[in-house]
């Protein structure tokens, strides 16, 4: 499996905090770059979805035409499938990335040109930067940058995506000699999540963003300039916790409620109220997190310690517990319970199409619980009213005329 992509101080990864918050660069140049089960299994699916656009495209690591036959294909895989964080489902959510990218292909009316894991050169709008795209395409006037996100736990969007902009913006400046483009398509393909999200922008109007909001940012950014500002991107900041910035604006919630307290708030005030504890109540998780961890490291926090949390009995021995039970005349019976696997375990274990073959037409989709979120939220508004409506239906005397 191909080792984890070097990033750029200024990478398009990074690109939604540094463009809003060039501060943020200082603060978290020096912090660890920390591997996680889910970074590394996000690798090894890329490597699995490059080696099948590889074959599918005829192109080798080098990016010239050396297709790659049928032997080939099935050992390089049988690599990639002994990695220990592999998964059957892997396969299934890998096809839907390249089943997109085909698709566009064979929409053609010619062969497109195909750079497949293209490291491209952002230097002319973020100093020494650089990144490397999943796949682009090139047909006609048009250029298309796809993005494969194998993560399932913050959907991610195509429209007025940074990252992708910049990616493209690095593809207008390595093709410009050699394509005349005009439209760029950009597209996020995040298949566990079933989600394909698409975004189209002008060539003009891309290069505008790049020189007039993307350079002067970058350069304030790559100058370490001391600028501070807080909002959704303070996620991907390794300083989230202890900046002073955001721990002034989240606290600061408190502070301009005082006057509103008694004798009960009106519901615009209230609403008010909750948007400023959303961030309040995450950034105290964090704050708890942070300090346990530097606790835990030996640094100390005055006023706070770690204390040994609830404890939990186990066994020393389970074998030999239920040998001394049997031997004792209790009944094996009561000892052991037979649990079906859950749908998401069985469709993990044999795979999303194999199952989705087998069993999909068994499955359907319950309607979650209610929960509270900001009216930008594109989820669909939840209607009580209806719900009650299906429940009570069957209650209804019918009228038979």
């Amino acid at each position: 499996m191909a080792a984890p992509t070097k990033h750029a101080l200024l990478s398009p990864s990074a690109a939604d905090r540094w463009l809003h918050c060039p501060g943020s660069v200082a603060l978290n140049e020096n912090a660890p770059n920390k591997e996680t089960q889910y970074t590394l299994e996000g690798t090894l699916a890329h490597s699995i979805a490059e080696l099948k656009l590889r074959k599918y495209f005829g192109i080798s690591p080098d990016g010239g035409k050396k297709p790659i036959g049928p032997r080939k294909f099935k050992s390089e895989l049988a690599k990639l499938q002994k990695h220990e964080l592999y998964q059957p489902e892997m396969d299934g959510y890998t096809d839907t990335y390249v089943d997109y990218i085909e698709d566009i292909a064979n929409s053609f009316d010619s062969r497109p040109a195909v750079f497949i894991e293209q490291t491209l050169d952002l230097s002319n709008f973020a100093p020494d930067s650089f990144g490397q795209a999943d796949c682009i395409l090139l047909h006609g006037n048009d250029l298309y940058i796809n993005d494969l996100k194998y993560g399932k736990g913050i959907p991610v969007d195509a429209e007025n995506n940074p990252q992708l902009k910049l990616y493209a913006l690095g593809a207008l400046i390595a093709y410009k000699d050699f394509w005349q483009i005009d439209t760029i398509h950009m597209t996020i393909i995040q298949p566990r999540l079933n989600s394909i999200k698409e975004s189209v922008i002008t060539a003009q109007k891309l290069t505008d963003w790049g020189v007039f909001t993307v350079r002067p940012a970058a350069q304030k950014a790559y100058n370490r300039e001391k600028e501070y500002h807080c909002g959704d991107w303070c996620r991907w900041c390794a300083a989230e916790a202890t900046c002073r910035e955001r721990s002034n604006t989240v606290t600061q919630a408190v502070e301009d409620f005082k006057g509103l307290l008694p004798p009960k708030l009106s519901m615009p005030e209230f609403s008010k109220l909750l948007h400023k504890l959303d961030p309040l109540l995450k950034y105290a998780e964090q704050a708890k997190e942070y300090a346990q961890n530097a606790l835990m490291q030996g640094e100390k926090i005055p006023g706070w310690k770690l204390v040994e949390g609830r404890s939990k009995r186990v066994w020393d021995n389970q074998e030999a517990a239920f040998k001394a039970l049997t031997d004792s005349g209790i009944k094996k019976e009561l000892l052991w319970h037979n649990e079906p696997y859950t749908l998401s375990q069985i469709e993990k274990q044999i795979g999303k199409k194999d199952f989705e073959a087998a069993a999909g037409s068994h499955v359907i989709k319950q309607p979650g619980k209610p929960t509270l979120a900001d009216e930008a939220d594109p989820r669909p508004e939840y209607n009580p009213q209806s719900t009650a409506d299906e429940d009570f239906k069957e209650l209804i005397p019918k009228n038979d005329g």
